[in-house]
């Protein structure tokens, strides 16, 4: 590189200093460059001093390094070229800490035009030898060969190769012209010295700390060349006795493999020479052939990230791939191994910018090549997804951010044929939603390119779900706090268009409307806006909420968190209405509960207010999600529910409102003392209503009324007011209806377990919050930083549980062997089921509740037990040990009803459904430490009361992926599982609840609901909802405990009831094929083996039936020695899916009895 320099050629001590000041004083703060040739005078002195001429040009005199250092400042880069170099090293070191020591010590002197003394340690040193060390005296090689390698290094390399060389000194030349420019990599010098700068880059790279490599290597073009120039100097001199050293300090390099790579390059070189020569005085042309070095390298390069990235170690060759991206033959291939590098993770893309890429693919945005385009893309989706923040500065310049606006809006974005164009157009979304996020001036760039108007189109994108979600966040950035981009998405309709993709069948795609769509409610107040102006937000706006009041009911929690957080941008700008509809809902509970003496009296605000307006819609909508069994939602909502009491609280209703409030409350805690609930995190603190912060002013914390003070026995007003805002009616335990049971009752339970006890799982990310916390609102979301988190993850490599050799992967494998073992191992037993006697009893376990549903895991050593309340427990059956317990959280006064495993062949997930219509996941379900809520929906709705409830019941379809569900309500309710979306709603075309539900498992096409009359209804899913139901069997003239139709065996179709009925059905048939009497005095449970042509019946006693009709074995089951005289009915049993081992619990017993089917039958997990 060309650098300006002055020369001073044996100055006397005046004119160093003179010229060292003047160096100083022109280079104001910038790094000056001292080389100091000390051939032919004295030797450096051991206290630190150089030798220049004295006034009169008669004798050397010292100069001290000290006042070297007066001089010349900082910062200042040192070259020493003479003996006993090192000698000046030690003495600058010594003089710096003692120029610290004395600022120390005259700290409060006025000082302040000197240079601070710790920016001499940031000073650079390269000395051409040891303290006791001569330089070389050979004289094939240069007197000042320090200074020729850092100034000249290709013909001093290419010179000490020859001498190297093992052939007889007579036959070499030294004085080989190597032709070609130094600038031009075509050219065989250039092509050297371009290998020469991989190569020492490389060296660095592999043996220098990341900051260290930084400050010497990429923070400054000279530094940098002077120090890929030192590595050579200190290979070369090492042979020579000399050890170069520098100041900061280098580890060892001089033996490093890369430099056999850099011999071989200037071998290939040398050797076609005489070629070139002959050519050039008129002899046959010759074409010189180019260096391998780089083709090598990538293929190294490649080979690593197939075998070698899993480590996570810094690839060498990554110094030689970016060097590379400057020669036009090897960029395509060097790209997209730089892709595969960053797609490894935030890991690498940091590696990547620590080693300066950035500057290189910024240049390459000007490139028009349209085969560079998808993996330019790729790379910079990556980078931005780690830095986005100091990136967006840069795409200002020179309008970068250009190259994806022009492939995003343009048709001929990518090259034809390109792979995965959608997923290449969502990069760009991305992209360009990262550059305007935050960023006005992004913003105003990206307005007048036709950004929405591509993003609106590429919203009806229907081949990738992808594309869509960031189209809508890039809508979403370009409108956040920008009214310019919001009017002219208005002149788009785009509100209009992106509220049809609120019934997108992906998840991700609806949020990321949701988002889109609530950053459009935020528009800045306009004092000077006309009534019209307003009246036309607040209706554009109201069709926003109205148009996503039905996601309230979405399966995802993802979608309903985003539903909160666009209600309270909307409550936040009308929160005067929002504060009216609170107060006239508290009035009404008020006046429902009686609980007012003057309840008669008219209502303070005007009793003519529209209930059927948007505003009240949103506010039931906010009860309900206050309720949510997604824990984040229901904290959200509430937050938001006690933002508008807050604010009631503290306007001129305040005193009435607090007055209905504590009674309304007050009311509320009876109910919840009485029905033993066990509450949670309860504060000890009141709640004040400085709790609310309200931009730009707090409200005042004055209110310390009674109505505060009630509050401490409540998590916040919202959860109070939950059961009373929403109509919900705790019961005692004495009213729970019997669940699946015969009408008679028989007695009050034997859980004396409280509800709420017990772990209560919450989601992977989620973060308690401190409820001592300010409320700011509007909430935000955090949906848009987790979706910057898919580019942060591999996408080209396989996942880790395909890898190969992984963990997850052998974890898979062993799992899916212990499967196989499983199968083989009990495919024999089902013909010994149907004779053996069923009476070796292997388990007793205590549950300590009254189990009501009993669930064995089919490879697993699980065994779930629900209970009459809230509490699961898991067990570790063939030991006998519980492995977790844990509360389902539905409310008092509901049941777990359902239970069942779902992902049995893989990772299990134990999915419950309660009375209160809600479905709940988890995951890691039998340890207490890993426990996590995976999912939670309300999957029922408007469940019907009745005088028998059957609460939920639902049936996995695990090959399609599908939930059916019904109970208490007139619809069987599909859901798709994948998708987290209400497929169809089937009609049950019954008054009667729905009792069960099974399906073929096959095909899942058919599937059969078994209702309170005893009647059968099968449906065919394929055929229009209406027209679904195809067969109806009413010989069943009671409840219908169990309907079940076997994963394998025969696939047998089997039903019971509670009148002692057991039939089994064809669907090609109207009427049983076979009936059987089970029972005399009434059933009360049933259940099919999956695999064994057997079913189990229970009332006092447990039989189990052969599919012929034929009793093979009564059991007993042990009764509980607190009821040893009373008469007790089976409450659950339970076949195990694949061995032949039943589970049976009795009414009024928390105990669990197992028996095999035969005393000599082993059951081995491992």
């Amino acid at each position: 590189m060309r650098t300006r320099y002055k020369q001073s050629l044996d100055p006397n001590v005046d004119d160093a200093k003179r010229f060292c000041i003047s160096l100083r004083r022109g280079a104001k703060d910038e790094r000056i460059l001292f080389h100091y040739n000390g051939h032919g005078v004295p030797r450096p002195t051991a206290s630190g001093e150089i030798w220049v001429f004295n006034k009169g040009y008669t004798q050397y005199i010292p100069v001290s390094i000290y006042d070297l250092q007066s001089w010349l400042g900082a910062p200042c880069l040192f070259v020493y070229d003479c003996h006993s170099a090192g000698h000046i090293v030690s003495n600058f070191n010594r003089f710096v800490e003692k120029r610290i020591q004395d600022e120390i010590r005259t700290r409060d002197s006025n000082n302040t035009g000197a240079i601070p003394a710790a920016m001499y340690r940031e000073c650079i040193q390269l000395a051409a030898c040891q303290a006791n060390e001569y330089l070389p005296m050979n004289p094939d090689l240069p007197m000042d060969l320090f200074t020729c390698c850092l100034t000249s290094p290709i013909d001093i390399a290419v010179r000490w190769f020859i001498l190297q060389s093992p052939l007889p000194l007579e036959s070499k030349n030294l004085d080989v012209r190597i032709p070609g420019r130094l600038a031009d990599r075509r050219t065989p010098l250039g092509e050297l010295n371009w290998i020469f700068t991989a190569i020492t880059d490389t060296i660095a790279w592999s043996q220098l700390e990341a900051p260290l490599f930084k400050k010497l290597f990429r923070q400054d073009l000279m530094v940098a060349a002077l120090f890929r120039n030192f590595l050579l100097a200190e290979r070369i001199m090492r042979v020579h006795n000399c050890h170069p050293i520098s100041e900061p300090k280098l580890p060892l390099t001089h033996n490093h493999p890369m430099w056999q790579s850099w011999d071989l390059a200037v071998d290939q070189c040398l050797a076609q020479l005489p070629m070139l020569e002959a050519a050039e005085e008129g002899g046959p042309v010759y074409d010189y052939k180019h260096s391998t070095f780089f083709e090598e390298q990538l293929t190294a390069f490649e080979i690593w990230l197939k075998y070698g990235s899993k480590t996570k170690r810094r690839p060498e060759q990554l110094p030689v791939v970016l060097q590379v991206l400057l020669s036009q033959v090897h960029r395509l291939r060097a790209l997209i191994l730089l892709s595969r590098f960053l797609d490894l993770g935030p890991w690498a893309v940091y590696l990547a910018l620590s080693i300066g890429i950035f500057p290189y693919v910024l240049k390459l945005l000007q490139s028009p090549a349209q085969e560079l385009r998808p993996v330019l893309v790729f790379i910079w989706a990556r980078i931005m997804s780690v830095d986005y923040r100091n990136i967006q500065p840069e795409l200002l310049k020179d309008n970068s951010c250009g190259y994806f606006i022009q492939i995003l809006t343009s048709s001929e974005g990518l090259p034809t044929g390109a792979d995965n164009i959608g997923e290449h157009l969502a990069m760009c979304a991305f992209i360009i939603a990262l550059f305007c996020r935050g960023n006005k001036q992004a913003q105003r760039a990206c307005i007048g390119t036709n950004v929405i108007q591509a993003c609106l189109e590429h919203l009806q994108n229907p081949d990738s779900a992808l594309l869509r979600q960031w189209a809508s966040l890039c809508i979403s950035q370009l409108w956040e706090a920008n009214d310019e981009a919001k009017w002219m998405g208005v002149r788009e309709e785009a509100p209009a268009r992106l509220v049809l993709l609120l019934e997108d069948p992906v998840p991700e795609v609806r949020t990321a409307v949701l988002v889109a769509l609530s950053t459009f409610l935020e528009t800045s107040e306009n004092e000077l806006a006309t009534d019209t102006y307003n009246a036309e937000i607040e209706t554009r706006e109201s069709q926003i909420a109205f148009a996503t009041l039905k996601l309230t009911g979405d399966g995802s929690g993802m979608v309903r968190k985003e539903i909160v957080v666009l209600f309270s941008r909307f409550v936040k700008h009308y929160v005067s209405k929002f504060m009216v509809i609170a107060f006239r809902q508290i009035e009404q509970d008020h006046i429902n509960k009686g609980s007012s003496k003057n309840s008669n009296s008219s209502s303070l605000v005007s009793l003519d207010f529209p209930h059927s307006t948007i505003f009240v819609g949103v506010w039931k909508a906010l009860l309900v999600l206050s309720t949510d069994p997604f824990t984040e939602v229901a904290d959200m909502a509430s937050d938001v529910v006690d933002y508008v009491y807050l604010l009631l609280l503290q306007s001129p209703l305040a005193q009435v409102a607090e007055d209905l409030l504590e009674e309304v409350t007050l009311s509320a805690s009876r109910k919840s003392n009485q029905s033993g609930i066990v509450t949670k995190d309860v504060d000890a603190e009141p709640v004040s209503t400085s709790a609310v912060n309200t931009s730009p002013q707090r409200l005042p914390s004055s209110s310390t009324s009674m109505f505060v003070s009630t509050l401490r026995r409540s998590v916040s007003i919202a959860t109070s007011l939950r059961n009373l805002a929403l109509g919900y009616q705790d019961t005692s335990e004495n009213e729970v209806p019997e669940i699946n049971h015969p009408p008679i009752s028989n007695g009050s339970s034997v859980s004396n377990v409280p509800y709420g006890t017990g772990i209560h799982p919450s989601t992977a990310r989620y973060k308690k919050k401190n409820r001592h916390d300010s409320i700011v609102m509007p909430l935000k979301s955090g949906f848009f930083d987790w979706s910057c988190e898919y580019f942060q993850e591999p996408q080209m490599s396989q996942a880790e549980m395909d890898e190969q050799g992984s963990i997850d992967y052998n974890q898979r494998l062993w799992r899916r062997t212990r499967n196989e073992k499983t199968l083989a191992d009990t495919q024999p037993q089902k013909e010994l089921a149907a004779t053996s006697q069923w009476n070796s009893q292997i388990g007793f376990l205590n549950n300590v509740t009254q189990p009501t549903k009993l669930v064995f895991a089919q490879f697993e050593p699980h065994l779930i037990a629900v209970d009459d309340r809230d509490g699961v427990t898991v067990w570790n059956w063939p030991d006998n040990r519980k492995l977790n317990r844990f509360c389902n959280a539905n409310p008092p006064g509901t049941k777990i009803t359902e239970a069942k495993l779902i992902n049995e062949d893989d990772i299990p997930l134990l999915m419950t459904g309660a009375g209160d219509g809600v479905i709940r996941l988890y995951r890691h379900y039998d340890s207490e430490e890993k426990m996590e809520l995976a999912c939670a929906w309300r999957a029922l709705t408007d469940m019907l009361p009745a005088n028998k409830s059957s609460g939920l019941v639902a049936d996995w379809q695990q090959g399609r992926g599908t939930m059916l569900v019904g109970g208490d309500v007139k619809v069987i309710r599909l859901w798709d599982a994948p998708r987290e979306l209400c497929m169809a709603d089937i009609p049950a075309r019954s008054g009667s609840p729905i009792t069960s539900l099974t399906s073929d498992q096959v095909a899942g096409n058919i599937f059969i609901a078994g209702f309170g009359d005893g009647a059968l209804r099968v449906y065919d899913r394929r055929l229009d909802p209406r027209e679904a139901m195809v067969k109806v069997w009413k010989y069943h003239k009671s409840w219908i405990l169990n309907v079940h139709m076997q994963r394998g065996g025969a696939r047998e179709l089997a039903s019971g009831s509670v009148d002692g009925k057991v039939h089994l059905w064809d669907l090609r048939t109207d009427s049983p094929v076979l009936d059987i009497q089970a029972h005399e005095r009434g059933m009360r449970a049933h259940y099919v083996h999956e695999h064994a042509p057997i079913l189990a019946t229970g009332s006092q006693y447990v039989k189990i039936w052969r599919f012929s009709g034929e009793i093979t074995s009564t059991i007993k089951s042990n009764s509980s020695y607190m009821l040893p005289n009373r008469t007790q009915y089976v409450s659950a049993l339970c076949f195990h899916p694949h061995r032949m081992v039943i589970a049976v619990n009795n009414s009024h017993d928390a105990h669990i009895s197992m028996y095999n089917c035969h005393s000599r039958l082993a059951h081995d997990f491992s």
